[in-house]
């Protein structure tokens, strides 16, 4: 990434270097990418199909851009994504605060130096991972942050009068120019201050307290918006809506496979978790489950939805769990349990907003249901579906199970059982065994264990079982078993 060898004026235009707008820039750039079949979105999944044809249309068609849409769907991340799309460097006069292109500088600095060296002006290089400003909009954003002001103490040093149009100190759009400019959470920004963007975005030039100050900033806007918001907290101004050439809708991951990996991308683990702790496949689609059933709960609002950041953390949570166990016991490695699912609800009960319902259940009630709830959702992928109402006299495929525990006293399994001491336990029932061998002949071994507690959980579910949550783990017992207890 070394620095073009260019340093004045002259040089520039010997070596062929013309004007491009940054809008031209991203344009020719993704006209290459498609032609070459590259991904222009790297690390972007599930908009494959959706939000990605719709931010290239956007680009080719040189449109400021609105993203639209829930929590943790990527919007920012698109935003990001699109330097990759921009030249590597670009050349801007020395010394200019607003990166004024040598062949066209709008700022008076850059004019004057221009005039006077000619040829001689000196030559800067900007790299395209400094051309990206980013601004959340909050409810204290002024005018002044965006746009600029009058300095007084540049006045002062410069002994110059307040009608000089050079004491003005650019705010953060100025020195933006031929960058992309990001403004994240867009109705949070006051309608005042919105209005002052409008002549920004459609005539190009800006307005700082009474000077007559044309500079046709040359920018790619893209915002970022909350649905929510604009019911909410405050709206996007429709005269600042029409100026946005594009608005384009995000969505949450279809799939669970798209979901999963998501998450195992962005995954922030210690490679002692990555490399000591087994995950069985089954729980990672639960994880991804639980997030799913969220985004349908009755608890949970639907409008503020769940972000993508749940199913990351609870991940991270999961595996520390089992981390934890591990380092209790002395195992050098472990293998994920069901139960260690307990180890998410800090994660989950951070990242759902709940309806008056859900507050009356409380957030941690909430989020076991949600485990419940996926679990129930994805055992009749596995085994035969458990119906209410069954024929007398007839054995269903889970009855040896509920015979078991009718005959035996129950199970318990405790959150810091040994790895030994957690296999014999399930060991000990043996129909779960013979279920698995029936139903899922192909799991694989480091697997098993795993599946065989989902099964105990699925008919807890169903009520074939009694589940219980004491203080240091889980118990399975008959149905009647905890009512039983209770007397």
């Amino acid at each position: 990434m070394e620095i073009p060898n260019i340093k004045t004026l002259g040089e520039l235009k010997q070596a062929g270097y013309g004007y491009k707008s940054i809008k031209d820039e991203l344009r020719d750039n993704l006209r290459e990418k498609i032609k070459k079949g590259e991904t222009a979105f790297p690390g972007v999944w599930g908009f494959e199909n959706t939000v990605i044809p719709e931010l290239e249309r956007a680009i080719l068609s040189r449109h400021n851009i609105n993203l639209l849409g829930l929590r943790g769907q990527a919007k920012t991340r698109l935003a990001r994504l699109m330097v990759n799309l921009l030249d590597e460097w670009i050349p801007f006069v020395g010394g200019s605060e607003i990166n004024d292109d040598p062949f066209r500088p709008i700022s008076r600095y850059a004019k004057e130096l221009l005039a006077e060296k000619g040829d001689d002006t000196p030559i800067s290089w900007l790299h395209r991972s400094e051309r990206f400003y980013e601004k959340l909009a909050t409810p204290d954003v002024t005018v002044a942050d965006l746009i600029g002001d009058i300095d007084p103490i540049k006045a002062a040093n410069l002994k110059l009068s307040y009608a000089d149009d050079r004491v003005v100190h650019f705010g953060m759009i100025p020195r933006a120019n031929r960058c992309i400019f990001v403004i994240n959470e867009l109705p949070d920004l006051q309608a005042r201050i919105q209005v002052a963007l409008f002549n920004i975005l459609q005539e190009g030039d800006i307005q700082i307290r009474g000077f007559k100050l044309r500079l046709p900033l040359d920018l790619q806007f893209v915002f970022t918006a909350n649905p929510e918001d604009y019911t909410n907290r405050g709206s996007i101004v429709t005269p600042l809506k029409d100026r946005i050439g594009s608005q384009i809708l995000t969505h949450y991951p279809e799939t669970i496979k798209i979901a999963r990996t998501i998450t195992e991308q962005e995954a922030n683990l210690d490679v002692r978790q990555s490399e000591g702790i087994y995950v069985p496949d089954l729980a990672r689609d639960l994880l991804e489950q639980i997030g799913f059933e969220a985004r349908e709960s009755e608890f949970i609002d639907y409008k503020s939805g769940v972000s993508a950041r749940m199913s990351i953390t609870a991940f991270e949570n999961l595996l520390s769990t089992a981390e934890r166990r591990a380092l209790r016991t002395g195992a050098e490695k472990t293998t994920v349990r069901l139960s260690d699912f307990m180890g998410v609800i800090p994660a989950i009960t951070g990242k759902i907003e709940l309806v008056y319902e859900g507050e009356q259940e409380g957030a941690a009630a909430v989020a076991e249901h949600l485990i419940s709830s996926a679990v129930n959702r994805l055992f009749t992928e596995y085994f035969p579906k458990i119906e209410k109402l069954e024929r007398q006299n007839e054995k269903g495929p889970y009855q040896e199970i509920v015979d078991w525990f009718f005959n035996e006293s129950g199970l318990e399994i405790t959150d810091d059982a040994t790895d030994e001491e957690y296999r014999k336990q399930l060991d000990a029932i043996i129909p779960l065994k013979q279920l698995l061998l029936k139903y899922q002949p192909g799991v694989p071994k480091e697997d098993q264990y795993f599946m065989k507690e989902f099964i105990l959980w699925g008919l807890a579910e169903n009520k074939k079982l009694s589940k219980y949550r004491f203080t240091e783990g889980y118990q399975f017992r008959d149905p009647f078993g905890s009512y039983l207890s209770k007397l």
